[in-house]
């Protein structure tokens, strides 16, 4: 089994040293160093090259969301694992490639899956054929939504239906729901519209789930969605969610 040589960086020492005592329990870890700033970090992560990295996001002369972004342009870029005291820092978390987002105080079996994540993150992406991965990359095959304290990988294939809730958009996958931040008409271009189909301002269903239309008179018209679910079409969209059943 591969060790991760993990840096752990936070201006706290004893939350480093409680790091450094949860990732005992994990062999998967070998701490290779420790850093109290965003600068100092940067510093040692380009001399020493760690697998991952422990990241406080709170921290004095660069956050751990700016450490972030400058680690990503690393020409060998460490695994990021955020770790902070706040989760309103989720928003921001959607824009960088890290691997998880964990709130304090970490728990053994907390920090144990995203170390997971982290150590299978490489492994998944090698696994991705380079001609499938070129063939479909126009259009995003998962999303990554905050839910509590964690952020959660949703397939987009998973996803139901999406209903727009002002700037945040509602992903709803087998009887639970998640908020993504993003607008309707940004989040549309990134579904495969082969899979996915816009029929409201606020709404986009999967084509698949769409079981019928229904004329309800005076122009209204609702996508039925199995047997007790029927949503209004905008008329706006008719015109192309008619093209579903070759109108």
């Amino acid at each position: 089994m591969k060790r991760l040589r993990t840096l752990i960086v936070d201006d706290e020492p004893l939350a480093i040293e409680r790091l450094q005592i949860l990732s005992a329990d994990h062999p998967m870890i070998e701490i290779v160093g420790t850093a109290n700033d965003g600068v100092e970090a940067l510093r040692i992560a380009q001399t020493l090259t760690p697998d991952l990295i422990f990241l406080d996001i709170g921290m004095p002369k660069m956050d751990g969301i700016n450490a972030a972004r400058a680690l990503g342009l690393m020409p060998k870029k460490p695994a990021i694992i955020l770790i902070t005291a706040y989760d309103n820092f989720a928003v921001e978390a959607f824009d960088l490639d890290v691997v998880d987002y964990v709130l304090k105080p970490v728990s053994s079996e907390r920090l144990g899956r995203a170390i997971t994540r982290a150590s299978g993150a490489p492994e998944a992406e090698a696994a991705v054929p380079e001609t499938s991965a070129k063939t479909h990359s126009r259009y995003a095959h998962e999303f990554w939504v905050s839910h509590r304290a964690e952020l959660i990988r949703v397939a987009a294939m998973d996803i139901e239906r999406i209903e727009a809730e002002r700037d945040y958009m509602r992903l709803h996958t087998n009887g639970r729901s998640y908020l993504l931040h993003q607008t309707i008409s940004a989040l549309e271009q990134r579904l495969d519209p082969e899979q996915f189909q816009r029929i409201h301002r606020s709404h986009i269903v999967r084509r698949d789930l769409i079981t019928g239309l229904r004329h309800e008179g005076g122009g209204v018209w609702h996508a039925l969605l199995g047997e007790d679910q029927a949503m209004r079409i905008g008329r706006k969209y008719l015109a192309d969610v008619k093209r579903l059943a070759g109108k």
